[in-house]
């Protein structure tokens, strides 16, 4: 006689059958139910993304036009966030500036990321004594200031947006190597990883098959978290002047090049540029944290 199977099995075949699209949306929106405020950054995080994307479309003005005749106008209908010192479009050089300094901030962090993954788990794997060295050549990068050794490194190759890229992804992939270190050794510790060694698998077999597969939560988290922080570092430096040189505008450079010297007289200068900036930021580190609590276990409670 032929059982009519269960409830409960007729929604687990249901759910196999699933494409992934419906997968996706079904993923999305249980994050978005559980996770309403870091739904709400992610949505600002795209939107900011696209502007960066559409920028030159998009921009009210030409972000280098100067218009002597209009300096430092405040806030207006014709210019909704001012113009600066050179008669520019404030407005619009912050929807560009969201070009180079989102685009510092991802190409950073997708390097550091990388770079990260190549040293901890080749240091965790290598053995104890090439594990001590790699360790050690790390702790005495991190004991400098992350700051002034960025500076240091961009004033002797120069400043631009590729020296940007690669000196804050280099400097961040050295602090998230211990974390991709620490995920490594514990990784390495199970008993699966005996067995794929007994059958004779090959290292980078280990590492793209059995390593990589599973640190990809801790990698997903290093790097939604790292993202802002690039963003951050990028501006500090241009702040500095040691960023993107101009005509090319950043956040950072708008605050501080552009800004100085009239803040007192034309604060809508650097408040513009600086909340554009905080939004960003404040967007990517609330999704981070949530992406976070959503992949490690351990941060899930009950």
């Amino acid at each position: 006689m032929r059982t009519q199977p269960s409830t409960l099995e007729v929604a687990r075949v249901l759910e196999e059958q699933e494409s992934p699209l419906a997968q996706t949306v079904k993923t999305i929106t249980k994050f978005a139910r559980k996770e309403p405020v870091a739904t709400v950054c992610a949505a600002v995080l795209v939107i900011s993304i696209v502007i960066a994307v559409l920028a030159p479309w998009i921009a009210p003005y030409d972000y280098a036009e100067i218009d002597p005749a209009n300096r430092i106008q405040g806030p207006s209908a014709d210019h909704w966030s001012g113009t600066d010192g050179l008669g520019r479009d404030v407005f619009s050089r912050i929807i560009v500036a969201s070009r180079y300094s989102l685009g510092v901030g991802f190409g950073a962090t997708a390097l550091a990321t990388a770079v990260a993954l190549v040293i901890g788990i080749g240091s965790a794997y290598a053995g104890k004594t090439a594990d001590a060295v790699f360790q050690r050549i790390v702790d005495s990068a991190m004991s400098i200031p992350p700051l002034l050794l960025l500076i240091f490194i961009v004033a002797l190759l120069g400043p631009g947006i590729w020296t940007a890229i690669g000196v804050i992804g280099i400097v961040s992939a050295l602090r998230n190597s211990r974390v991709i270190r620490g995920s490594t050794l514990e990784i390495m510790s199970l008993d699966y990883m005996d067995a794929a060694r007994i059958i004779g698998a090959s290292w980078p077999r280990i590492a793209l098959r059995y390593i990589l597969p599973n640190i990809m939560a801790p990698v997903i988290v290093l790097f939604s978290l790292g993202l802002g922080s690039a963003i951050l570092v990028e501006a500090s430096l241009s702040f500095l002047g040691y960023g993107v040189p101009p005509p090319a505008p950043t956040w950072g450079q708008m605050i501080g090049l552009d800004a100085r010297r009239f803040f007192v007289v034309a604060p809508w200068m650097a408040i513009a540029p600086g909340i554009a900036l905080t939004i960003v930021v404040f967007s990517i580190n609330i999704f981070g944290d949530a992406l976070r609590d959503r992949l490690d276990p351990r941060q899930r409670g009950t």
